[in-house]
């Protein structure tokens, strides 16, 4: 959550936990992948036994995982230039939650690929103007995290995923070392999902598609003065919106009249869905360049940062399906009755320059940044419908200044960090302040925010919403509010200890929230009146007795609102009270030690909660009242082997389907995918 430029002494630093792979890259669901994946592989075997032949056993051992380094913008900034090898684990590489760029617990639409949100409390640290359309952040490269390489030998990374017959990931990424000082790659990414709602044809229809090219150049002057990493990405995502499953009059309680029985919305591909010929899509381009220039030695070191950005969400249903002029989905119909077409693009350019310096017991950092940005909306009027702008355009700067402090000895360290976009009017200055510290295993946090509403959440003008946050406008909009900034503060303890063959972890945070800003029953934004005070628990419990591994996580929140609580009431946060993982093991080595395998089962559970609906055209999750999600466990067994630089991974995901029932919700009438049979293969050439 904290800002790009920030180092935190209190946890581990991004990139320094192990990752399933450096790179990500997916591919959408078609017979020509797999043929490529299987010839990919074939060369890959066949170019490693050509160079067993002609190498020795010194150059076989001279090159591999522990001579390719990963770095990241984080660790240049804190002055780590050596990185960290790759990883080559086997943990992660069946969890389908570290398949994406955010690997925390997700409500989603069911489908991979879909929109989602983060299922847990976070608080926000973003000041500023911001779009405020994340529902597919989850899928996105996060420019300033991503992995710069340093190689002594080129490396290839290749990931094939299936999970038959509906969610394929292929990945791809090449970097090498060109001299000592400087390395060059890129990576190919494209994932995609097929329906398993309303396919009647049979013929597994293409539901969700993503593409993304990057590619990331790193350079260290020869004597260690001068770093800079620049990497340039391009990301399409495309998602075919269903908007959920249509209760026919069988599927209720009455013949039609009343409740509708949810245990008869599971027959998949049989059942009617709201939206036919809807789409949502989110591109996005970004250009980033972070380098660093050493003036004395490490305690003073100049640097800045470019960062140039542009996110286009567009969604478009050429089949409303009007009765009289009243759509069944939608609120309202209010531009054109032909088609909807709303757009909205955000453009962005940051410069950000500072100075820093850091040695083993004290570093710091003081930047300032000016932000530029413009928002274009357009939508479709009239019948035959024609494009045209629906809001003035949105152009600004701002100005942001930051910087941090700590100091550390042995066992102890203590860090205040913080960030200020300072306005004429005081009371609208937004700001973020931090401070911790910590002794040995344990650690504390303070957190302090305010921040403004983001640009959707002032004001949309759509086929089927509209708002402005302008008390000029009421005979425009009819719809108005004057939004506050949002105040949080938040106290986070933490406690981590290994003992022996036993690890625990206790996290508990306590937050007091201001001013939240939400979406109500109707879809639309609007502003608690009152503060709302969130206690979560997170614990962590790891053991192994021989060659079983018993790893478990569960996290308890007190005060988001439960399934009793109505929306109409006082609106808010909603949590499930209980959401938590765990998974049990063996491991071990077969074949004379040549393959390591893990052989297990997984689940993963959350309470009874009434989970927040979803507005395709706004792309925003709102609250409701009138569905409750079940409390249903989901549990997986796996096989996982690991032979030299290849994992491969079986899966039989949801293996308790009609036990109890046979299937589940992730979000009112959005059904979760039903039991499946999943595959992959990570394979990682060092030379």
């Amino acid at each position: 959550m904290s800002d790009p430029l920030l180092f935190s002494l209190l946890k581990a630093p991004v990139g320094r936990i192990a990752m399933s792979a450096p790179v990500h890259c997916r591919v959408r669901v078609r017979p020509w992948v797999g043929r490529a994946a299987a010839l990919l592989a074939g060369l890959g075997a066949l170019s490693g036994t050509a160079q067993a032949q002609i190498t020795d056993d010194s150059t076989k051992v001279r090159y591999g995982a522990h001579t390719t380094f990963i770095l990241r913008e984080a660790d240049v900034f804190r002055g780590d230039t050596l990185g960290r090898m790759v990883d080559t684990t086997l943990t992660r590489l069946p969890q389908s939650r570290y398949w994406t760029y955010d690997s925390t617990y997700q409500q989603n639409l069911g489908n991979f690929g879909t929109a989602s949100r983060r299922l847990l409390w976070t608080p926000n640290t973003q000041l500023g103007a911001r779009l405020g359309r994340n529902v597919f952040d989850q899928y996105v490269r996060d420019a300033a995290t991503i992995p710069y390489y340093d190689t002594r030998s080129p490396y290839t990374f290749f990931r094939f995923f299936q999970g038959n017959p509906f969610e394929q990931v292929f990945e791809l990424s090449y970097a090498r070392s060109i001299k000592k000082a400087f390395n060059v790659g890129f990576a190919y990414e494209r994932f995609g999902a097929n329906k398993y709602l309303a396919d009647v044809s049979g013929n597994q229809a293409g539901q969700m598609e993503h593409s993304n090219f990057l590619l990331f150049v790193r350079y260290q002057s020869p004597d260690d003065r001068y770093h800079a990493l620049a990497n340039f990405s391009t990301a399409r995502h495309r998602v075919v919106e269903q908007g959920g499953v249509r209760p026919l009059a069988s599927d209720t309680l009455d013949g039609g009249r009343g409740q509708v029985d949810l245990s008869k919305l599971f027959d998949y591909e049989d059942e009617e869905v709201y939206l036919t010929n809807a789409v949502n899509r989110d591109d996005r381009d970004r250009v980033r360049l972070a380098h660093t220039y050493r003036l004395l030695g490490r305690g003073l070191t100049v640097f800045h940062i470019f960062d140039w950005s542009r996110q286009l969400n567009k969604y478009t249903d050429d089949r409303l399906n009007l009765v009289q002029g009243v759509s069944e989905f939608y609120p309202n119909v209010l531009l054109s009755q032909a088609t909807t077409d709303d757009r909205a693009e955000f453009r962005q350019l940051e410069n950000t320059v500072g100075v820093m310096g850091n040695s083993n017991t004290v570093e710091y950092r003081l930047y300032g940044r000016q932000r530029a940005y413009s928002l274009i909306t357009r939508a479709n009027y009239g019948q035959p419908a024609v494009l045209r702008e629906a809001l003035p355009e949105r152009a600004d700067n701002q100005f942001f200044v930051g910087g941090t402090a700590a100091f550390r000895y042995r066992q102890f360290a203590i860090e205040t960090a913080g960030e200020i976009l300072p306005t004429l009017n005081i009371k609208d200055s937004e700001y973020w302040l931090r401070a911790g510290t910590r002794l040995g295993p344990l650690s504390g946090e303070v957190l302090s925010t305010s921040y403004s509403p983001t640009l959707t959440e002032r004001e949309v003008k759509g086929n089927h919403y509209r708002w402005r946050q302008s008390a000029d406008s009421a005979g425009v909009y009819g719809y108005l509010h004057n939004f506050r900034n949002t105040q949080v503060q938040q106290l986070r303890v933490r406690l981590s200890r290994q003992l022996g063959r036993h690890y625990l972890e206790l996290v508990g945070t306590v937050a007091n929230i201001n001013n939240l800003i939400y979406f109500d029953e109707a879809g639309l934004p609007q502003q608690r009146g009152e503060a709302q005070q969130l206690a979560t628990l997170m614990t962590r419990y790891r053991v192994n007795v021989g060659h079983f591994y018993w790893d478990t996580q569960a996290t308890y929140t007190a005060g988001g609102e439960d399934e009793n609580t109505r929306a109409a009431d006082k609106g808010g946060i909603r949590v499930p009270r209980l959401v938590g993982d765990s998974r049990l093991y063996y491991q071990g080595y077969v074949f004379r030690k040549a393959l390591l395998t893990q052989i297990g089962v997984q689940g993963y559970f959350q309470s009874r909660w009434k989970a927040y609906d979803y507005s395709p055209s706004t792309q925003q999750f709102f609250l409701q009242d009138h569905f409750t999600i079940r409390n249903t466990p989901l549990v997986d067994v796996f096989l996982s082997g690991d032979i030299k630089t290849v994992g491969v991974f079986l899966k039989m995901a949801y293996v308790n389907q009609f036990l109890p029932q046979s299937g589940y919700f992730t979000t009112p009438y959005y059904v979760g995918m039903p039991r499946r049979f999943q595959f992959g293969i990570r394979w990682q050439f060092f030379n």
